[in-house]
């Protein structure tokens, strides 16, 4: 691990530590607005809270009305006085700053600050972050609030932790307004100094889009043809980039106000595109994020295991804090299913497996009106009489058992590469596919891995890749040089690397790099491509091995590389039978391999135990089929948690102490079906 990475790793981990000490315990928690109640049924909430095991709630995240009625008038004693209530209960607070939602009277005195759409269409108050991002009101409003905030609690023994917005860039990440095509252009400035660059950089003189004078450039708004593809991709990292500024400039305040409590923001379930999440987790103390299922999708779990170990990856590996999910149903889905009974502690403890130290709940008391009326609560509308009431207090005293766990890491032999910015760039108009689709891509590689056992870490391309065994690439159609040259250190120095289709194919500007393709990775795979071949919806292709591949397939040209599948059959526009569909190149004691197509589940996940296998990495156990297994490990004592994710019971190999009861393990646990162990293994 690199010095950088080695200290980022302890500063995560040392904040969200300081955070858990103070709690005794795993943070256990939710988003409590007492702000939406009478003030009478605030000490009931205190009683509860203790009843069901929080020891954390996060406070005032769209409180800025109630804190400030007016411009130039506070109103602090309500918050006082619940802060002060949940401090006597011995409930820590995470203390947000409201800038989330700001409040009708700031959208009413300054209607410029409100966001425009991409088709020039102005937004207008009546939900949240209704303000465009580059506004100079809107900036000095926030700072004003966070300021007095800070001024206020920063000493306050409730505060162990301040969390900064919500959700950056959930609903406004794209203004097209005027003040942000002037923020734009300053962005542009800083980033090329001439107009000479931005015209290289833009390839503007194609369509005759060459610029003569800053004034002339504008966001990229609706046009009558393909706008500008570089254009495009710079402005979602300005737009990134000016929400990160003002993070930033509310972090200093904090930093500035109150040295000691660390600080965090909820990224938006990482797997969101809106913004860079690596970017914004390198400004927190503790990293934290947001994560809710996608009902209608059978491998939820799955995805849940990725953004979790995406979360982690942001931390440097550390643990992390899982800031809001749902006890149930959400509301802002076509159909909101509840959750099946258990499921609600399987995904909790799936959460801790894979690095949280705390894990928090959107919300503690469902509302009785607005939006979110029907998101489930740990405190149901029903109340302490519903099933929901009965599985939050069980999880509660589940999550102190745990507390040894606090500060373990995750053990990981390998790696899968994720980048925002090359998920930006596959996705812009006029490429030779819509169908592909960078989640998507992504989401498959990890589901191969996660179905044969193996934990990875998911990291940036630029990421220290040199204690993995093996290193997955399920898509980088945009690589930096730098992110390239990393890529190839990591083969050359005996890593095992396997590249997915479409890969290295532009440079940072979304230029075509020159020569053959796959231009940043040719020598490395050795091999080159004569032609891309994206595939029609009802297009399949049969391969070698007796399955069926889609979507996208390439004709390769083979050099060093050996294939290993083959295309077995043509298609119209595909390739012809014969023609490689996966190849390796062996170097040294590495291996470097490519996917040219998107093959079948099963293949995949074949293709990925191989690869793991020959690099030397091993599943955590040798789990069944849907059993999750992964291992956190101490300085004391390693833990494994296994989760089963089917209906039947299973038995697993393992010796050591079940962390919930205190039963011994002597080579086997038996697992009901849908049920959940952690197991405190044997030296």
């Amino acid at each position: 691990m690199t010095r950088p990475t080695h200290d980022r790793l302890v500063r995560h981990r040392d904040a969200l530590r300081s955070v858990t000490q103070r709690l005794g315990g795993i943070g256990y928690g939710g988003d409590y607005n007492p702000e939406q109640w009478p003030e009478e049924v605030w000490p009931e909430d205190a009683r509860l809270m203790r009843e069901a095991g929080v020891n954390l709630v996060t406070v005032g995240v769209f409180s800025w009305s109630r804190l400030q009625p007016r411009p130039g008038t506070y109103d602090w004693a309500w918050l006082d006085r619940v802060l002060d209530l949940l401090h006597e209960h011995g409930i820590a607070v995470d203390l947000a700053t409201p800038t989330a939602a700001p409040p009708p009277w700031f959208s009413h005195a300054h209607p410029e600050s409100l966001p425009v759409t991409r088709s020039g269409v102005r937004q207008v108050p009546g939900s949240r972050q209704v303000f465009c991002p580059s506004s100079p009101d809107y900036a000095r409003a926030a700072d004003e609030i966070v300021r007095k905030i800070v001024e206020r609690y920063a000493d306050h023994p409730a505060v162990v932790l301040w969390h900064v917005h919500n959700e950056w860039g959930n609903h406004n990440a794209l203004c097209y307004c005027d003040t942000s095509a002037a923020a734009f252009r300053e962005w542009l400035r800083e980033r090329y100094t001439t107009l000479e660059a931005l015209n290289a950089a833009w390839g503007t003189d194609f369509w005759s889009q060459r610029y003569s004078d800053w004034e002339e450039i504008q966001p990229p708004r609706d046009t009558p043809a393909f706008i500008n593809p570089s254009q495009d991709l710079d402005y979602q990292r300005f737009s990134s980039d000016t929400l990160l500024n003002r993070h930033r400039a509310e972090t200093a305040l904090i930093r500035a106000g109150s040295p000691r409590t660390p600080l965090t923001t909820n990224l938006m379930g990482t797997l969101e595109k809106k913004v860079d999440g690596f970017a914004f987790a390198r400004e927190c103390d503790v990293v934290s994020v947001d994560h809710y299922l996608t009902a209608a999708d059978p491998q939820a779990h799955i995805g849940l295991a990725l953004n979790a170990d995406l979360a982690r990856g942001m931390a440097a590996g550390a643990p992390w804090a899982l800031m809001e999910h749902s006890t149930s149903a959400v509301n802002w889905q076509p159909v909101n299913v509840a959750k099946t009974p258990g499921q609600m502690r399987r995904n909790t403890l799936a959460h801790v497996a894979r690095g949280a130290d705390a894990t928090m709940f959107f919300q503690w008391r469902q509302a009785k009106a607005g939006a979110e009326k029907w998101h489930s609560a740990m405190l149901p509308h029903g109340g302490t009489s519903s099933s929901t009431w009965r599985e939050v207090t069980r999880l509660g005293q589940h999550l102190r058992a745990l507390s040894e766990i606090r500060g373990s890491t995750v053990d990981a032999e390998v790696a899968l590469v994720f980048d925002w910015q090359a998920w930006w760039a596959l996705e812009l108009d006029a490429r030779p596919s819509s169908r592909l689709r960078y989640v998507d891509i992504v989401q498959s590689w990890y589901a191969a891995l996660w179905s044969r056992g193996y934990t990875c870490d998911v990291v940036g391309p630029g990421s220290d890749l040199s204690a993995y065994k093996a290193v997955f690439v399920p898509s980088l159609y945009l690589v930096t040089d730098a992110d390239a040259e990393n890529l190839h250190a990591y083969a050359r120095s005996g890593g095992h690397l396997l590249v997915g289709y479409f890969s290295g194919v532009v440079d940072a500007n979304d230029h075509v790099r020159p020569g053959r393709q796959p231009g940043a990775f040719r020598e490395l795979l050795g091999l080159t491509v004569d032609e891309y071949l994206p595939l029609r919806d009802s297009d399949r292709i049969d391969l070698s091995d007796g399955s069926v591949a889609h979507t996208w397939a390439e004709r390769l040209v083979l050099h060093e590389a050996q294939a290993t599948v083959f295309f077995a059959r043509g298609a119209d526009g595909g390739p012809a039978a014969g023609d490689p569909a996966l190849t390796v190149n062996c170097l040294g004691a590495g291996s470097v391999g490519y996917v040219a197509t998107r093959p079948g589940p099963e293949l995949l996940c074949q293709t990925v135990d191989s690869f793991c296998r020959g690099s030397g990495a091993v599943p955590t156990v040798e789990a069944p089929p849907g059993v999750e297994a992964v291992r956190r490990r101490g300085p004391k004592a390693s833990y494994l948690f296994l989760i089963n994710h089917t209906l039947e019971p299973v038995v697993v190999p393992v010796r050591g102490t079940d962390m919930m009861n205190g039963r011994s393990y002597e080579g086997k646990c038996q697992l009901a079906g849908g049920d959940v162990v952690i197991v405190r293994e044997y030296a």
